[in-house]
């Protein structure tokens, strides 16, 4: 009898799941496994033989000084792109839960944004630094707006800041709306009569049970932020003198331009681990700071 349940529910979980699982694997599983294996290997991308060289493609990233460049310029673009994304979200989701008028229309219009592709939208805010910027810092006579940002190896980094927080923000304000409505009704009142109002109220009582919004949105933020690539490629490809060529555009040349592949898999193991590391790390202390409704 049992067996007849095991076999049945085995049926059902192969009917239901197994398309999907058998995509997974093909698609993410086998490719990353391979990846790994060709980390321990010289192939060049072309080449049909390739030869086993161990850790030596490992090595060999923790002595590139061009690579550990790049790092530490796409953590900077990380971590303040991330806490720029974050406030600016929570801010509009506290303001368009606050029954203002259009709300819904605001929210929109901030959501917008995020269903523009990368690559389009690098050309798009490319003409905007170059051209619309410019001119009125012409006409305004503001010094600081006269050259556009894209020409300037110092505020090159802050353009790709910009136009990240501008893209994802309302992205990320719609999860941040979804944790304000979530809050019980009768706590916020409870907090009312407690006398808990304005600020004190936000930083007692909202933000704590804003937790699970916070670890979504810096996940997704830090995930995407050491992944960036199409924006990195459109507004600014590594320029000017290589002050915004961030990690992945970096392994992608390492890897495809320079024919180095075994290398080029190596740094982008590297870059997954760290990630990885940092979600994780995140992920765990924040949990601890959540309350149980």
């Amino acid at each position: 009898m049992r067996e007849k349940k095991f076999l049945k529910r085995s049926g059902y979980f192969l009917a239901f799941n197994g398309p999907t699982l058998f995509t997974f694997t093909c698609v993410l599983i086998l490719p990353f496994v391979y990846g790994v294996y060709l980390t321990f290997t010289d192939w060049n991308a072309i080449s049909d033989t390739y030869s086993f060289v161990g850790f030596q493609n490992y090595a060999t990233v923790f002595t590139d000084k061009e690579f550990l460049r790049q790092f530490l310029i796409t953590f900077k673009y990380v971590i303040l792109s991330a806490l720029l994304c974050n406030l600016l979200a929570f801010t509009l989701a506290y303001f368009l839960t606050s029954g203002m008028r259009c709300q819904n229309f605001l929210r929109g219009g901030f959501f917008i944004p995020n269903l523009i592709g990368g690559i389009i939208l690098g050309y798009i805010w490319k003409f905007i630094f170059a051209n619309v910027l410019t001119q009125v810092g012409k006409a305004f006579d503001i010094a600081w707006l006269k050259t556009s940002f894209l020409t300037n190896p110092d505020r090159a980094v802050w353009a790709l800041i910009i136009v990240t927080v501008w893209q994802y923000a309302g992205y990320l304000m719609m999860i941040y709306i979804a944790g304000f409505v979530g809050i019980p009704k009768d706590v916020q009142e409870a907090a009312d009569i407690d006398g808990a109002h304005g600020l004190k109220k936000l930083w007692r009582v909202t933000i704590p049970m804003m937790i699970p919004s916070f670890n979504i949105c810096m996940f997704i933020t830090l995930s995407r932020g050491f992944m960036a690539y199409d924006l990195n490629l459109s507004l600014t490809n590594g320029g000017p003198y290589g002050s915004t060529r961030l990690a992945a555009m970096h392994v992608y040349q390492k890897a495809f331009q320079s024919k180095q592949y075994g290398i080029g898999q190596a740094e982008a193991i590297v870059l997954f681990i760290v990630v990885a590391i940092l979600s994780v790390t995140q992920l765990l202390i924040n949990k601890r700071r959540e309350v149980e409704i």
